[in-house]
């Protein structure tokens, strides 16, 4: 067999050298490219996160800015429209006892319960306002306390049941405040048209909602009732807060169900 010259051995040599480097040159752009690639990505990753700390400590900002709102408007509601409120009760209970003609006696009894009911509806406004008792806890406690209050000089056999997964789950102000109008306009439904002898109220958690069963034995929801405004607000309320009101049909009495889905 005959030996390639030494031109043409070389020239394979030099092509396959070439060829090599090209091969080389192109690997090491595909490289340097990735290299590249991968240093953008995470400078936009860099830039993302510090995005997202930005909007994370504005949004921090904010939620302490409204804190404090609610503060300063709690405190100012304590101080001025509570002592207020105070003043025109004690000055109407002095009048009453120098005046004791019985026409103005009841005018001054009117003003008295005015002041009581409008203390007591600035102390749930107060309640509702402090971010302390932004969990199903206290409004658990809250509800238990008022409704204790409010049916204590009544007949009604008053019973409570709570099934909590995790008593420190958040409620906001606005749900908060919303569920505890409709559990009070519900007892006072129950008061003023039942007559009923006893009432269950029942809370319970679960993973995605919190819920309140309302039982009474009474003679259940005449169709006055039904059209009245008191179930219609406790409807909008619920929807306000995208919960659900239902009136759950029973044998005997009125079962009201409100259920709050948790905002995740």
């Amino acid at each position: 067999m005959r030996e390639l010259p030494h031109e043409i051995k070389l020239t394979y040599i030099i092509a396959i050298i070439v060829m090599l480097l090209f091969v080389c040159f192109i690997v090491m752009i595909v490289f340097i490219y990735n290299k590249k690639q991968l240093i953008q990505q995470q400078e936009n990753q860099i830039k993302e996160s510090e995005f997202q700390n930005q909007l994370l400590q504005k949004e921090l900002e904010r939620q302490k800015a409204i804190q404090l709102e609610r503060e300063r408007i709690s405190q100012d509601m304590h101080d001025d429209l509570g002592a207020g409120i105070s003043a025109i009760k004690l000055q109407a209970e002095f009048l009453k006892y120098k005046i004791p003609q019985e026409s103005y006696s009841e005018d001054l009894e009117a003003i008295i319960n005015t002041s009581e009911d409008m203390n007591l509806a600035m102390r749930e406004i107060l309640w509702s306002l402090d971010s302390q008792n932004d969990t199903i806890d206290n409004f658990i406690e809250y509800s238990t306390l008022y409704i204790k209050r409010f049916l204590n000089k009544t007949t009604i056999d008053l019973q409570f049941n709570s099934s909590i997964l995790e008593t420190e789950t958040n409620l906001s102000v606005k749900a908060r405040r919303n569920l505890f109008l409709v559990t009070k306009e519900a007892v006072h439904n129950v008061f003023k048209h039942s007559q009923a002898n006893h009432l269950f109220i029942e809370f319970q958690q679960t993973e995605t909602s919190f819920t309140i069963n309302i039982i009474d034995d009474g003679i259940g929801l005449s169709e006055k009732i039904q059209k009245g405004n008191g179930l219609t607000n406790m409807s909008a309320r619920m929807e306000n807060i995208n919960g659900t009101f239902k009136i759950i049909p029973v044998q005997k009495g009125t079962r009201l169900l409100f259920t709050y889905p948790f905002q995740y």
